[in-house]
This record gives C-alpha cells, structure tokens and sequence, in this order.
C-alpha cells in the first residue's frame, strides 16, 4: 500500500507509470515504482499480477520526417 501523502496510482489504474519510483537498476534497464509495477527501459511493463505490457513508446522522431 502506497505511503504517500498523495497517494499513487495503482497498479491497475490507465496513470500507473506516474507512481513514484522506489528502485532503479540502470545497468539492467528496469524501475520499481510504488504501485508494484516494473517499468523497463524501452516503456515495456511487468504488472505485480505478472501481466506484461508490450513497449509502447512512438515512433522514432527521425521516422516522422518527410
């Protein structure tokens, strides 16, 4: 159960990666937040349940140019 003052998002909730983060391993590319939720590098999610999230960040800038 989150302990902030303004507590954050669940794990469930459509703002999860907004929780605050409690563990970085940057060697390994991956985040701990609050909520239980494991944000990866490449915005890939592993939910506490153990449900993945694919990556889904946009297109790369350069792919935008006309």
């Amino acid at each position: 159960m989150c302990q902030h003052l303004n507590p954050c998002p669940p794990a469930d909730a459509i703002d999860r990666e907004a929780a605050a983060t409690v563990a970085t391993c940057r060697e390994q590319g991956w985040s701990l937040l609050c909520n239980g939720v494991i944000v990866f590098e490449d915005t890939g999610e592993l939910l506490p349940d153990g449900t993945t999230i694919e990556p889904h960040r946009g297109p790369a800038p350069h792919a935008l140019a006309a």
